[in-house]
């Protein structure tokens, strides 16, 4: 039997079609099992990462004093953590710490810019006191986004504040991150304040943390939680519920703090005593702070915490500081002002001995 040539060619174009088919086939299952298998991957990275840095990274930072570091492992590592949410679940609670820290990174910029500027006033040099203002600002703005992410990270983990219920806390980590929070939603709304700008953060914070507080065990958060409650009493007009003393809440809170070794009721204090334009107040809690930072040392587990107080507590005296001499609290001379009354020194005198 004689094969047709034009037989034998149509079907080696048909095999080789086919053969063109089939390994497109294979590819395109190949391409798809390594996107899976990818994706597999990134998601266990995600959730390893998330569960390390709440487990391990942010307690051991929290036993750390050093604020700088802290600052910088936020800023740095914070988008590599959060793109995580894009492959596994929303790392909601972790996002409370980076923002709140993040955001601490731009207020210390402020607070800088807010120096040299009142320098540069008792100096008499206009232009570059404005200019520093403006970038004072311009950090304040950054500082109340960050801190807006972190209370909205917040909500979103925990629910709503204002809904009335408090959260289940697993352990204290879940609670201290509730509590940081609470204090994320402030700083967003001071910080949005201070920048002179509006930047979307609303100003019923202040009450919705008041009454969040109550959810929190004031005796072992070193009664930060009584604090955060008496300084939005003393800062909001008609908050302050009857038969209540801001000032009497916020000086038992100072006590807790001090005996805890964990100061941070201190800077409420002096923010609350700020408020009221009170500078001998304000004086006395910096005084109190030198004092107890002396007197007993930070509580282990907690130093980054009372760190960051005192850092606060001397911003707040160099802000004083410069205003009134031009530079800052002079170094190992927190809790002392320019205007304190020198002890007399008994002198003897030399000429009866000639």
């Amino acid at each position: 039997m004689t094969v047709s040539p034009n037989l034998t060619l149509d079907s080696f174009q048909v095999l080789k079609r086919f053969k063109t088919v089939v390994a497109a086939l294979i590819a395109s299952a190949a391409l798809s099992g390594c996107g899976v298998v990818n994706n597999m991957i990134y998601k266990t990275t995600g959730d390893v990462m998330q569960g390390f840095s709440r487990d391990h990274t942010v307690p051991y930072l929290l036993e750390s004093d050093d604020l700088a570091m802290g600052c910088a492992m936020s800023e740095a590592t914070a988008p590599l953590l959060m793109s995580f949410g894009r492959v596994t679940s929303e790392p909601d609670q972790l996002a409370v710490m980076l923002y709140l820290s993040a955001g601490g990174c731009a207020e210390e910029k402020a607070r800088e810019h807010e120096l040299a500027g009142l320098a540069a006033m008792h100096s008499l040099k206009a232009v570059e006191a404005e200019d520093a203002m403006i970038r004072q600002k311009r950090a304040y703005v950054l500082a109340a986004k960050r801190y807006h992410k972190a209370w909205q990270h917040h909500n979103t983990f925990y629910g709503k504040p204002d809904d009335g219920e408090c959260p289940g806390f697993d352990d204290d980590m879940d609670e201290f991150i509730y509590m940081a929070g609470l204090m994320s939603g402030l700083q967003a709304l001071n910080a949005q304040v201070q920048s002179t700008a509006s930047l979307g953060v609303p100003a019923n914070i202040g009450s919705i943390v008041a009454r969040a507080t109550s959810c929190l065990d004031n005796e072992k958060w070193w009664g930060a939680p009584m604090a955060l409650r008496a300084t939005v009493w003393a800062m909001i007009p008609g908050a302050l519920p009857q038969g209540e003393n801001a000032f009497e809440r916020l000086e038992r809170a100072d006590k807790q703090g001090e005996a805890a070794g964990v100061r941070l009721p201190h800077v409420f204090h002096a923010i609350a005593a700020l408020n009221q334009g009170d500078s001998e107040k304000v004086k006395a809690v910096i005084r109190d702070h030198a004092e107890a930072i002396n007197d007993r040392p930070a509580d282990w587990d907690w130093r980054f915490v009372d760190a960051m107080a005192t850092d606060m507590i001397v911003a707040i005296s160099d802000r004083m500081w410069v205003e009134n001499t031009g530079h800052r609290t002079p170094l190992g001379q927190l809790g002392s002002f320019w205007d304190d009354q020198q002890e007399e020194v008994e002198t003897m005198d030399l000429d009866d001995l000639l």
